[in-house]
């Protein structure tokens, strides 16, 4: 049995890994693949010590300095943690289990979707959730990208230097950095389209345009040529593998106190899963240092005084059913 297993690759996720490993800590890093959402990000400016580099080297030097430590590493999908007595299980979706005494959630977010007819049918077929991944297959096309924050600014100032021309949608106006909103607004092959709801990515085999509406005028349709869409609408948690187990927020994000403890005792949570404010790769860097630190600390806390220590689970426990605590 593991002293401590890690679910998720992401910035939260590696360096909590570090730490653990130099710390002494039996540990397991599970997760889908390394880097998380900053390996879409293609230029990253404010991680200190790097005056500019990208999101996937910046991803790479993370799980090189892994490599360093005496980290076990498994690469596979996380289907469900559950908890039994001062255990917890992590169930992957090939059936594997494993066993540990802590365990630190730092699974990151998804990208949101539009939910409009044709983007499951056209997903990998001319619509992405990536730009750094997918931008240089569109050299020479006409593109949308749909968003207005940082996320969909960046995928437009990347695609502007590649593609011929690009549109950007969103329903208000753009939320970015000022320095994103400076880069993409003095592209000369860029379209800015503020107040237009996507309804529908059309074509064949192949995207082949998107259709718009108006959202002050709903009986007023735009039709874009394009054949590639990428979707910049934000991210949700991928909190439901804990789904019953720990306390969330309204927007599903997992409740943690200062030093990353959760609602249930043995169980630390880190980076952009958390309600933690910023979702920004330093401050996921830092709450996955925490998040162990803090799981050293209740293992030494068990070791020393175990009977008084569950004692307070149970007083815990039992003080949460009493208050009508809700586990979502």
């Amino acid at each position: 049995m593991y002293q401590t297993i890690i679910v998720g690759m992401g910035p939260a996720g590696l360096t909590a890994a570090v730490y653990a490993a130099r710390k002494k800590m039996k540990v397991l890093l599970l997760g889908k693949e390394y880097g998380g959402q900053a390996s879409w990000t293609s230029e990253i400016e404010n991680y200190m010590g790097f005056q500019y580099i990208s999101g996937p080297e910046l991803m790479n030097r993370f799980e090189e300095h892994v490599k360093e430590y005496r980290v076990e590493r498994e690469q596979a999908e996380v289907e469900k943690v559950t908890q039994s007595g001062a255990v917890f299980t992590i169930t992957c979706k090939d059936g594997t289990e494993y066993r540990s005494q802590t365990v630190i959630i730092a699974a990151g977010k998804s990208p949101r979707r539009l939910d409009v007819p044709g983007e499951k049918r056209f997903t990998g077929r001319g619509i992405s959730y990536c730009a750094v991944c997918d931008a240089p297959l569109f050299g020479g096309k006409k593109v949308a990208v749909i968003g207005g924050g940082n996320s969909a600014l960046e995928a437009a100032h990347d695609l502007t230097n590649i593609a011929e021309h690009v549109y950007v949608v969103s329903l208000e106006e753009w939320t970015a950095d000022e320095v994103l909103v400076d880069k993409v607004e003095s592209a000369e092959n860029m379209t800015k389209l503020i107040g237009w709801n996507t309804t529908g990515i059309d074509g064949e085999t192949m995207v082949k345009g998107v259709t718009l509406q108006s959202v002050t005028d709903p009986s007023q349709e735009k039709k874009l040529e394009v054949e590639g869409v990428f979707i910049e609408i934000g991210t949700i948690p991928n909190s439901g593998i804990v789904k019953g187990l720990l306390e969330m927020n309204k927007n599903k994000e997992v409740i943690v106190n200062c030093d990353c403890t959760t609602s249930v005792p043995g169980a630390f949570a880190a980076g952009d899963i958390t309600n933690i404010p910023e979702k920004q790769i330093i401050v996921a860097a830092g709450e996955g240092a925490k998040a162990t630190l803090s799981a050293y600390k209740y293992l030494l806390r068990l070791e020393s005084e175990p009977k008084a220590y569950f004692h307070h689970i149970d007083n815990t426990a039992n003080e949460h059913q009493r208050q009508g605590v809700p586990l979502h």
